[in-house]
Formats: C-alpha cells, sequence, structure tokens
C-alpha cells in the first residue's frame, strides 16, 4: 500500500500578500488549525504515514509548526522536511527530495484541498510514471484543460478562449520515484514535466468528483477557514468485523478463513463515496485463546484495507481488543472497558478523529454491539445478515458541497 506522501509547501505567496509575509501559506490558520494539518489529516484517512514536506521560502517557519501540526492528527506519523538549495519550482522540489522517496508516492499541493475519494488513486493499479486525479469543471476558461483517451492523458492544452466543461488538473498525483530521471534541479511539473509525460503516454488520468478549495488569494483564504472545518468534520460509520464485513466462522484470524459478506465491499465503498469515515472496531478474543496472535490480526486487517481500496472503498481506522475476562493465556485475561459492550474502542476513535457522536452510525450484528453503541452515546443499527450494501443504502446520504466541484 501507498504510506508516503509528499506535499509542496514552498511556495511564495505573493497573492495573499502581508497575510503571507512571515508565515508560509502551507502553514496559514484555518479554524482551530493550519491548512497542513487539514490537509494531512486527509491523506492520514487512506493510510499515509509518512510525509516529506517539500520547503522552501520560509522554510524555518514550516519546521516550527510541524509539532504543534503533529499533536492534531489522528495517528502517529513521521515527517521530514526537504528543502531546496535555491527556488526551483514545483519539479525542481521534487528532484532534490529523490533521496527521501518511496518506490511510489502521493504527491500533493500544499495550498489546495480536493476532498475526493482517494482510495480509486492509491489501489489503482500501476501505469505508467505518474497518475493524475483531474476535476470536472463547467467553466475551464480559467484553467489550462487536459484531454483524455480512455485513461491515458493525451495532452494538456492552453485556457480555451470561449470557455465551456473541461478536465483541470486537481494538484493530486500518484508517482513512481521513476519519475526523477525526467527531472531537473530546476523546473515546473505542470509546464514541463506532465506534458512530456502525455506526449510519450507515460501519464494517466483519473476524475475524481468532491469539495474543492484553493486558498491562494485572501477571499478564498477567508472562505476555507469555515468551509473547511465544517466540510472535514464528517460523518461516522462504525462497523462490526465477523458477521458485518466478514462472514462469522468463529475466531477469524487469517486471510483463508476470510469471506466477504454480501456487498460488504460495496457498502463500503458507498460510504466512503459518500464523505462518511469508515472504522471497524472488533472484539478478538481469538488472541486471549491463543488461536492467532496480534500480528496475525494486523495482517488479516492490511490485507483486507488494500483489498477494500482496489474496490474503491476506504476503512480510515480500526480499532480490535485482544482481551478476555477468562483467556488461556494469562497476558490477555482481563476486564477491558474496549471489549464490547464495552464503549472503549468507539471512543478511542472518537476522540482521535473529532467525530460527533450524534453524527454517527454503527453496524453490528449482536446485541453486544448496540450496547456498546449506546454507551458510546452513538446509534446502534442491528444487522440480520443478507446484502450489507442494500441493507446500508437508506442511511448514506452524500453531504452538501459547499465550493467548486
Amino acid at each position: 500500500m501507498i504510506r508516503q506522501g509528499v506535499i509542496l509547501a514552498g511556495g511564495m505567496a505573493s497573492r495573499l500578500g502581508p497575510l503571507a509575509e512571515t508565515t508560509p501559506k502551507p502553514i496559514l490558520p484555518i479554524g482551530d488549525r493550519p491548512f497542513l494539518a487539514w490537509l494531512m489529516r486527509e491523506m492520514i484517512r487512506f493510510g499515509i504515514t509518512d510525509f516529506i514536506l517539500l520547503a522552501g521560502h520560509l522554510a524555518e517557519r514550516l519546521r516550527e509548526a510541524i509539532e504543534p501540526i503533529r499533536r492534531t492528527l489522528p495517528r502517529a506519523v513521521t515527517i521530514t522536511v526537504s528543502e531546496e538549495p535555491e527556488r526551483a519550482g514545483t519539479g525542481g522540489a521534487v528532484f532534490h527530495a529523490r533521496a527521501h522517496l518511496a518506490p511510489h508516492f502521493l504527491l500533493c499541493n500544499g495550498d489546495s484541498l480536493f476532498d475526493c475519494n482517494l482510495a480509486r488513486l492509491l489501489g489503482a493499479p500501476p501505469g505508467g510514471l505518474a497518475r493524475i486525479v483531474l476535476r470536472a469543471v463547467p467553466d475551464a476558461s480559467r484553467y489550462g484543460v487536459v484531454t483524455l483517451d480512455g485513461e491515458r492523458v493525451t495532452a494538456f492544452a492552453e485556457r480555451p478562449q470561449h470557455g465551456g466543461a473541461g478536465l483541470i488538473n486537481a494538484g493530486l498525483y500518484l508517482m513512481s520515484r521513476e519519475i526523477v530521471a525526467h527531472l531537473t534541479p530546476r523546473g515546473s511539473l505542470e509546464r514541463d514535466v506532465l506534458p512530456a509525460l502525455a506526449a510519450r503516454g507515460e501519464l494517466r488520468g483519473l476524475v475524481a468528483h468532491g469539495y474543492f478549495r484553493d486558498i491562494g488569494i485572501p477571499a478564498d483564504l477567508a472562505r476555507a477557514a469555515t468551509e473547511i472545518p465544517r466540510q472535514l468534520h464528517r460523518k461516522a460509520l462504525f462497523l462490526d468485523r465477523d458477521g458485518v464485513i466478514n462472514v462469522d466462522h468463529g475466531y477469524v484470524g487469517t486471510r483463508e478463513r476470510f469471506v466477504w459478506v454480501p456487498g460488504a465491499q460495496a457498502a463500503i465503498r458507498a460510504a466512503t463515496e459518500a464523505g462518511w469515515h469508515v472504522f471497524v472496531v472488533t472484539n478478538q478474543a481469538g488472541i486471549a485463546r491463543g488461536f492467532y496472535d496480534e500480528a496475525a490480526v494486523a495482517a488479516l486487517h492490511a490485507w483486507m484495507v488494500a483489498a477494500l481500496r482496489q474496490a474503491g472503498g476506504n476503512i480510515d481506522d480500526i480499532r480490535f481488543c485482544p482481551y478476555h475476562p477468562e483467556a488461556p493465556i494469562a497476558a490477555y485475561r482481563r476486564e477491558s472497558d474496549w471489549r464490547k459492550p464495552g464503549p472503549g474502542m468507539i471512543l478511542d476513535l472518537i476522540r482521535a478523529w473529532e467525530i460527533d457522536p450524534a453524527r454517527a452510525l454503527l453496524v453490528g450484528d449482536k446485541e453486544s454491539d448496540m450496547a456498546a453503541a449506546a454507551s458510546a452515546g452513538i446509534r446502534g443499527l442491528l444487522f440480520p445478515g443478507g446484502d450489507l450494501a442494500a441493507f446500508l443504502a437508506p442511511h448514506l446520504i452524500p453531504p452538501t458541497l459547499t465550493a467548486e466541484c
């Protein structure tokens, strides 16, 4: 799975004037935290835990913001700053970070947020040197436009003189480290590198839809301050695992015994597309009973998440409880409020991801799940079996988009 996110954070922010004279644009305040914290939080949802910040202008101020940002994030992450030796452009910034790059990485602009389903990008099979996320806009006269043949990007064009709908670059890319061979110490990805890749047939495109906001001018920065916190404090779907996501064969701890419940992948994809957080909360007494260990459960969950991303869905985070009061293994023999019907797993996710319990829902197949939901102050739905997607469909209402899509 893709674990590395590379963020272009070295721009001059000249259009913001005094607002960004002493503060890099990506760390300007949006609500109660820097813009970069919101951006990283979104990437963490999709499994990114290793961040490279490509710095230039006011790099030291960016470094000073890292620890305060880290305290706002829902998971532990690594953060590395790669500072360009001179003004290098977007392509040059990636070139100078080449020693830090993973074999495949997510690259994004540090001054815009596109709230789209990144699972469709990160779960896609490798193809060419890069995949670019595109937005369909009703009036492309302000932008350069991109043309597609299937999923292959064929050209980048100038702004259309007479307007009209078109596809534009959303500033999100899945890249192979091999792209470094096509970079130079100074240069622009947008003007120099991507058009050349398209001409050689080495650039793929993915059209996505969702809320978008750039913070490059004062009016858009002001809009972002109210829109982004409202947009990204999401509804949350909590799912039990055995009997809801997979068929409950009893103590399922390996991939070989894992069978998807009908409609489970479609349900999770629908929730992801509708803008919900999706969490898993599962009792795993099989660990306490010695049927498998915690590493096996972690490996199974990693496989499950990867399979869901390939299907276009996402699980933002998982909690499991290995304890049981009658466990044969002494290390796991104890009471725990994480074990349902206790609410501990749910409450921990609510805290980490800043969830409003009134906007959360748990689906489980046992009364203990319903009791855990009630104790956590969220609504519970008892799943009777059958097709999970059909069961959940009436409850998944997409959010109202409040910015250009």
